[in-house]
């Protein structure tokens, strides 16, 4: 099975990669090592193309990708074709294909938010919340322009969100001077001025985020189902799984039922030829399917 849906996924990685602004993340993965009876921490890498918030008439879609550990060399080796921004968390592995200039680096409000929260929540300090809250404001703007063209948003971004981010600069670097170094406070306000440029890259063009929150949502079912299946047989059954995810997580993002979709296709793809696999995925089957849950 896996053999046959590998040309299938393929052509997902294909659509996924011809985008010029991509989401990813990655999330452990237990694997069973054959012959010791224990477990290590494989990944999953998600990659998603999903610009529907910015207008955009492209079909959404996720690639995943599974490797036996978190080195570097693993999404550098993935996205060493790709062109554009890369919407992404902190993690030091992609460093080196932003320092290449092929790749602008795009970080998250909803991970430089994170500390804010967590420290708000255990001490209620009003630092904190001031944060939040300046933080909100910029979240507010994004609500009222989802869905709008590009140039639209990135007005409206310019207009409303620079001042306030400008303010919220100068803002962070007072506080930061009446705290010590060594504070939780202080590490968090470090961490969102040492990524100010990758921040605040969402006000240049439209078609970009303020957050990563696209990829983690497809991160999110892999979390739920950990507890149900526990761990991958091997580092290939590590790679059957991201085969899966693939077209499920993509049939999500196309408002299919991932079961469906995937019982649709097991039907057809041994009669599939290669060169007409494309047929199979998830926006070119939808009127299809829903003639047939239709019809049951």
């Amino acid at each position: 099975t896996s053999a046959l849906l590998s040309p299938l996924v393929e052509t997902i990685r294909a659509h996924v990669f011809s985008a010029s602004k991509l989401h990813t993340d990655d999330t452990p993965v237990p694997v069973l090592q054959p012959g010791r009876g224990t477990t290590k921490l494989g990944r999953l890498w998600t990659y998603v193309r999903d610009d529907r918030n910015s207008g955009d008439t492209a079909p959404a879609a996720v690639w995943f990708r599974y490797s036996p550990d978190r080195k570097g060399l693993h999404p550098q080796g993935h996205l060493k074709n790709f062109t554009g921004f890369l919407q992404a968390d902190a993690y030091a592995g992609y460093e080196s294909l932003y320092g290449s200039g092929k790749i602008k680096e795009v970080a998250c409000w909803a991970h430089a938010r994170r500390p804010f929260y967590e420290f708000h929540a255990a001490t209620g300090s009003p630092i904190a919340l001031e944060a939040l809250q300046r933080i909100a404001q910029l979240y507010a703007i994004e609500d009222g322009i989802r869905g709008k063209p590009p140039d639209e948003r990135r007005a409206v971004r310019q207009a409303r969100a620079g001042p306030l981010l400008i303010a919220f600069k100068a803002w962070l670097q007072t506080q930061l001077m009446q705290l010590s170094r060594k504070a939780d406070l202080a590490k968090a306000i470090q961490y969102a001025l040492g990524r100010w440029a990758a921040l605040t890259r969402y006000l240049e063009d439209g078609t970009l985020e303020i957050d990563n929150n696209i990829a983690e949502n497809t991160i999110r079912p892999i979390a739920l189902g950990k507890k149900n299946w526990l761990f991958a047989g091997s580092d290939e059954g590590g790679q059957r799984a991201a085969n899966l995810y693939s077209l499920l997580g993509t049939a999500k993002l196309n408002g299919l039922n991932p079961q469906a979709y995937l019982t649709h296709v097991l039907a057809r793809i041994g009669d599939t030829k290669v060169n007409r696999v494309a047929d199979l995925l998830p926006w070119n089957v939808a009127e299809a399917l829903a003639v047939e849950l239709a019809a049951q």
